[in-house]
């Protein structure tokens, strides 16, 4: 089930959300500065690819000053209005009984946007 529910999910806009955060990561990866965050963006397309089955867990280094301080960084940088879209799109599919699944994968989507460093994609 899990198979097929990523396969509808790459048809119906996770192919197009995973290109996008590629993008984006690569432009983030011009820059050194911008590396870590480019790293940040390629575990959302990760998840974005493949959505059902992944879980998103805390890391070993997720309680790390660093790891805190990049996170809010990232969260004044643009994770908020990633996470924002999330939850909209969330909540526009968990209307219809049948979007409720892919609504599940945005809310767990819009918890890594928000801060992403520190967690792993299990």
């Amino acid at each position: 089930m899990k198979f097929l529910g990523n396969i509808i999910w790459l048809v119906f806009g996770g192919l197009l959300i995973a290109v996008e955060y590629c993008a984006a990561s690569f432009l983030l990866m011009i820059t050194i500065i911008g590396i870590p965050f480019g790293m940040q963006t390629l575990k959302l397309a990760l998840l974005a690819l493949w959505p059902f089955g992944s879980q998103v867990s805390e890391g070993e280094s997720s309680n790390g000053c660093l790891s805190i301080l990049m996170n809010v960084v990232w969260v004044l940088i643009g994770g908020i209005w990633i996470c924002l879209s999330h939850l909209l799109f969330g909540l526009l599919l968990c209307i219809t009984i049948i979007g409720i699944p892919f609504g599940m994968q945005h809310f767990k989507m819009a918890v890594l946007a928000l801060t992403p460093f520190g967690k792993t994609i299990t």
